[in-house]
């Protein structure tokens, strides 16, 4: 799959440049991936449409990469499930047990990782990066 067939959304994403979020928005942009930012507080976000929420997010998902502490994952679990990406990546600080445990349960990949390490290292799209959940060790 090449970069351009691979959809990316990034919950939590921010405007603000120094943020990990913004810096994933504008290097998956760069890279060519399709991204659609979530953050309920802004419209554009690295001159991409942002939306709300998840649940607003059409069509099929490739990744999911979260940039939300993970205090806060428990009460989107409903929504990222019902999203059914392809994988959820677990950035530093986001990891969660029990929404892992939902994944698991759902059929749903995820990985605990950097998204920005995985880019620009050039694993982000291999189907052999180290994972967790139904299709990882």
């Amino acid at each position: 799959m090449k970069a351009s067939e691979h959809r990316v959304v990034v919950l939590g994403a921010s405007p603000k440049p120094t943020r990990y979020s913004n810096q994933a928005v504008r290097l998956l942009k760069a890279l060519g991936y399709p991204v659609v930012p979530v953050n309920p507080a802004f419209d554009i976000i690295e001159g991409l449409p942002a939306v709300a929420r998840l649940d607003a997010v059409k069509g099929a998902v490739h990744t999911l990469t979260l940039y939300v502490s993970a205090a806060r994952l428990p009460a989107m679990a409903a929504e990222i499930i019902r999203l059914r990406p392809g994988r959820v990546i677990f950035n530093p600080g986001t990891e969660s047990p029990l929404l892992q445990r939902q994944l698991d349960d759902a059929g749903i990949d995820w990985i605990e990782a950097c998204t920005l390490v995985m880019l620009r290292t050039g694993v982000f799209l291999e189907d052999q990066a180290p994972g967790h959940g139904p299709g990882g060790p």
